[in-house]
């Protein structure tokens, strides 16, 4: 018999165990798979009819990847930057999302656009959109997802300005109450020069949207 074999064995295991964790991000599968199992009986269902037998477990895996971003911190995208003299507007347009709203725990979806203007630091492109990717991993509302977005630039670079500018369609608002899918709701963040300097926040709007704003498909 092979002495390597029983440690290799171990380490299979561990590795196993590691992913199983890396996949949960944190989150309690367990528990979240039994909750489940709990609101299928309460709507009337059978948990344990066939067509539903792992569905609790699928649930848990994507709460896990939906919730994501609770566990984790969106600054550590922004420690590494470059010093530039660059001192015009910087701009990331069409950042896709998806996201949680806390209110019924339903998906919001649409895209970010995200500018500052560096005050000697920038930082690459891909983190702002890395950012994004974290914030939205949590239940939410959308304006305080902007808002949340805007003060971590603002802390983290320094830059004269921010803005910040989100775009999505919630399913809480088009599949149950109104029902009015395709509706389309606009939150904005402006700090430091885009707050104050009309001229300045037109110039970055022109820049989202273009000279007719929001007629931009």
């Amino acid at each position: 018999m092979n002495n390597s074999e029983p440690h290799q064995s171990i380490s299979r295991c561990l590795a196993d165990e590691a992913g199983e964790h890396a996949l949960a991000g944190g989150a309690d599968l367990p528990r979240i798979e039994r909750a489940v199992r709990e609101i299928l009986a309460a709507v009337g269902e059978n948990p344990d009819r066939e067509g539903l037998q792992e569905t609790p477990a699928r649930v848990a895996r994507m709460y896990a990847e939906l919730f994501a971003g609770l566990h984790q911190d969106p600054r550590v995208h922004l420690q590494k930057f470059f010093i530039e003299k660059y001192d015009e507007i910087v701009l990331v347009r069409d950042i896709s999302f998806n996201s949680m709203c806390e209110h019924h725990m339903l998906p919001f979806m649409g895209k970010a656009h995200i500018g500052y203007l560096p005050n000697g630091r920038v930082i690459g492109l891909s983190k702002l959109a890395r950012v994004v990717e974290v914030v939205s991993k949590r239940p939410q509302v959308q304006e305080r997802m902007t808002e949340e977005i805007a003060n971590l630039l603002v802390e983290e670079l320094d830059a004269k300005g921010v803005a910040v500018v989100i775009e999505a369609t919630h399913s809480c608002m088009a599949i149950r109450g109104v029902r009015k899918p395709g509706s389309v709701c606009v939150t904005s963040a402006m700090k430091g020069v885009f707050r104050a300097n009309l001229s300045s926040r037109s110039e970055v709007m022109t820049l989202i949207y273009g000279d007719t704003l929001g007629t931009r498909s």
